[in-house]
């Protein structure tokens, strides 16, 4: 077994459904029986839709949630019912054109099942529910852990270990990994409730409402009948969990919808911290930190998850690659100058949401000028599409980042290496194609047509050891040409074709760009002719190996 996982939450699912697509064999142990039966995170940001796009998953968790144009929106208010109640929806039309997906709602305790089954089903995954890792050592050449079980104990000896363990994650705190934030924000507490709020009219739904009298906030779980009343306590005045009996729920959650006598039954109460914190390192030798355990963000704006997914995202290809010796061991050196920038970011912007709330509450902003900030803010493919990274396992080609007057709210597409692989639809005979929807888990050559890219990136493949796919995009109409026939080895299906995908990602005539594993462009190359030279230095570069 090559990569332990500790942690069966969305981020340690992911990195095992992650490394199983690049053949790496995985054992993924959760100290809890099952999935989470708590709601918890929400929203599934743009991003990580796309890469469950990717795994043929996006329709299933679109059918495990919620209507995108009914509850992507926020709302504030006294209460649900209030006369004073406001509401403004996301800007689908402004911000869905940016991807062949868009973000969504599906509460983690639904998310983590459809997760588990991916995972359960890939080859070489095991996971483990009811197991608790309770100790681990570093070796020559790899980590040694305990796994204990009620069956008993067991030694498992991995090459790495990923510590998707959460906030309070003990693995970082067993290798003295500090954090740096502000003190707690806020000790809160989730009451999840269900009841029949059906009598609430379209312009009353919504994914998240900040209510004032008393202050809380209400989340949809569901479109039916599960929701959940944030609010919270304070210690340092006698406060505790225990002072949330089903009365005081009951009461809390009815002053929030506004109607006294609603029937309620209370279902669960989950007390937690608000924080925003990063760790000083994201690794330790052969150990990993994701998500949580890496970074906690404030749930205001439903970042969290997201960005911990994209730690697995990232993280996942460079083990495979190392551990396949197609990469020298420096590529690993480069997750943390990756992500952790990233992470620290989203943490930021969270608390700036989370600032906010708290303006309003304390009554320092109007009930207006707080939705108009709220629904500002509700908008940010800027920060979850506009990320990108400066490492060694990038090559730059000169050219500035786009810099939006906005960069949290606008995303400004481009192929600049280091970014996002930027989304353009193409035409092809099986009908309109995402360029993202040709990028697998190995490296894609996207390039203009007859330039001769694909015979430099099968010489430069087979120098490098590692499989590239080339994929030529032409300016003619697909619809009107020849049948498709089956691609070579290492050229993707087509004719695709798109009059602006040359100019979209910044190329002339000749041009090309190599998008690493994780949707990433790595490399550029402006304009032709193809050279296998060039293509096979960019990728050893990526990949910390002499050329």
């Amino acid at each position: 077994m090559e990569v332990l996982i500790v942690g069966g939450g969305p981020v340690g699912l992911s990195t095992a459904i992650e490394l199983s697509r690049h053949g790496i064999s995985t054992l993924l142990v959760e100290k809890h029986e099952g999935t989470s039966i708590f709601p918890k995170a929400r929203l599934v940001t743009t991003r990580t839709m796309e890469i469950f796009r990717a795994w043929g998953i996006q329709e299933e968790v679109e059918r495990a949630g919620m209507p995108r144009e009914e509850f992507l929106a926020v709302g504030v208010g006294s209460s649900l019912t209030a006369d004073d109640f406001v509401r403004s929806a996301a800007a689908l039309r402004r911000d869905a054109p940016q991807s062949p997906t868009y973000m969504f709602l599906c509460s983690q305790d639904l998310l983590e099942v459809i997760l588990r089954r991916l995972a359960e089903s890939r080859p070489g995954t095991e996971v483990r529910y009811g197991a608790a890792m309770t100790g681990f050592r570093a070796t020559p050449d790899g980590v040694e852990a305990v796994v204990s079980e009620a069956s008993g104990e067991t030694l498992v000896r991995c090459s790495y270990l990923v510590a998707a363990d959460g906030s309070r994650s003990g693995i970082r705190e067993e290798l003295g990994i500090a954090t740096e934030g502000p003190p707690p924000l806020g000790h809160m507490i989730s009451i999840m409730f269900e009841a029949d709020l059906g009598f609430l009219p379209p312009e009353r739904r919504a994914a998240l409402s900040f209510l004032t009298d008393p202050p809380c906030a209400v989340e949809a779980v569901d479109h039916r009948r599960r929701w959940m009343v944030q609010t919270g306590y304070e210690p340092e005045e006698g406060g505790s969990p225990d002072d949330f009996t089903e009365d005081v729920c009951l009461a809390a959650v009815r002053a929030a919808v506004g109607v006294p006598d609603l029937p309620v039954s209370i279902l669960g109460v989950l007390p937690w911290l608000q924080q925003a914190k990063v760790a000083a390192s994201f690794r330790s030798g052969r150990v990993f930190l994701a998500g949580d355990a890496a970074h906690v963000a404030t749930p205001q704006g439903g970042f969290g998850m997201n960005c911990g997914i994209q730690d697995a995202h990232n993280l996942a290809w460079k083990l495979a690659a190392v551990l396949r010796g197609a990469a020298g061991p420096a590529l690993l050196d480069t997750y943390e100058p990756e992500r952790r920038p990233v992470g620290a970011r989203t943490v930021d912007e969270s608390l700036h949401n989370a600032f906010i709330t708290f303006q309003m509450m304390e009554g320092r902003l109007s009930m207006r000028e707080a939705i108009e900030q709220q629904a500002g803010r509700r908008s940010s493919e800027g920060l979850v599409l506009g990320f990108h990274y400066d490492s060694a396992a990038v090559v730059p080609d000169g050219t500035p980042a786009p810099a939006p007057e906005d960069p949290y709210r606008t995303y400004v597409p481009t192929a600049r290496p280091g970014h996002r692989a930027p989304h353009v639809w193409l035409s092809s005979p099986y009908g309109p194609v995402s360029t993202l929807d040709l990028l697998g888990p190995c490296f894609t050559l996207l390039a203009t047509a007859d330039a001769g890219w694909p015979a430099a990136a099968s010489e430069a493949s087979s120098r490098a050891g590692v499989p590239v796919t080339a994929v030529e995009v032409t300016t003619t109409d697909a619809s009107t040409g020849p049948v498709p026939v089956p691609a070579a080895e290492g050229q993707a299906a087509g004719p695709f074709t798109s009059p602006t995908w040359a100019k979209e990602y910044g190329l002339e005539a000749g041009g090309a760009v190599l998008v690493r594993p994780d949707g990433h462009v790595g490399w550029r190359c402006h304009g032709g002719p193809a050279s296998p030279d060039a293509l096979a230095t960019a990728l050893a570069t990526i990949l910390a190996r002499t050329p």
